[in-house]
């Protein structure tokens, strides 16, 4: 959840349990880990949706139809790729979506600016007429710039990409990726050493690690991710593990991101 100016949005939110009703008995279960940390129905305010890719854990049927319903003026940022999947899994019209592709710069907000970057959740793919179904999105709120990578591993060209927008604050995942997983149908992320390495080589002020604690087959320790934090804050660089319960505030003074309860 980013807030801004008065307003709202959500990331990528999965807040159901579809995905252990879809695999229940398989290999992968898709067992929640915790509970969801927030319901759609206790939320008091909405503005925006991001949805950075088609998978279920980020475009959830479970999740947006209730967000949408609850909030009639709430829009769907997503890929151009998958406008159309977008549509049923989300229940709207295309009045209340944005589609955007890669090289894309949109005023989806009052002062709010999106311009999309493309993943490789594992390769980097493009459709028919040149839209990728996997994208980053940078958000540059009234001149804070955040950059959150949706489900994504290195490849020629992201660091640069990245570093064009000089993001404040880079959100990216960190669960890694394995034969086993890829070859189940799970294509991984980025390791915690790739994440750091292209939040520092990308031109990001600090790092917020994510995409861990939700299925125990498709994670990583929060021991782990603590460790490193620690190391790279004694190297210099701000970095962060999310988690829930827990607000983090920019502060370009200091061009830092600081975690409060």
């Amino acid at each position: 959840m980013i807030e801004f100016g008065g307003f709202r949005m959500l990331i990528d939110p999965y807040l159901s349990d579809s995905l252990a009703e879809k695999y229940q008995g398989t290999k992968f279960p898709h067992t929640r880990m915790m509970a969801a940390p927030i319901q759609p129905g206790e939320l008091d305010r909405l503005d925006l949706v991001l949805c950075t890719h088609r998978h279920t854990d980020h475009m959830d049927p479970g999740t947006l139809q209730p967000l949408a319903w609850r909030f009639p003026h709430a829009r769907f940022v997503v890929p151009a790729a998958v406008i159309d999947e977008a549509g049923r899994r989300c229940g709207v019209g295309t009045n209340r979506l944005i589609p955007v592709n890669a090289g894309d710069r949109a005023e989806i907000l009052d002062g709010c600016i999106v311009s999309p970057i493309a993943s490789a959740h594992e390769t980097l793919d493009r459709d028919a007429n040149g839209n990728y179904p996997w994208l980053g999105y940078v958000i540059d709120a009234r001149g804070v710039r955040l950059y959150h990578s949706g489900d994504c591993i290195p490849y020629p060209g992201l660091k640069e990409a990245v570093a064009a927008y000089a993001p404040h604050v880079a959100l990216l995942p960190v669960n890694g990726r394995d034969a086993e997983r890829s070859g189940n149908g799970v294509p991984g992320n980025f390791t915690l050493d790739e994440a750091v390495a292209l939040a520092r080589n990308g031109g990001a002020r600090a790092m917020i690690a994510h995409h861990y604690g939700l299925f125990d087959f498709n994670t990583v320790s929060a021991d782990v991710i603590d460790r490193r934090v620690e190391l790279e804050k004694a190297n210099g660089f701000e970095m962060l593990r999310a988690q829930t319960g827990c607000c983090v505030r920019v502060n370009l003074r200091k061009t830092r991101a600081r975690a409060k309860g």
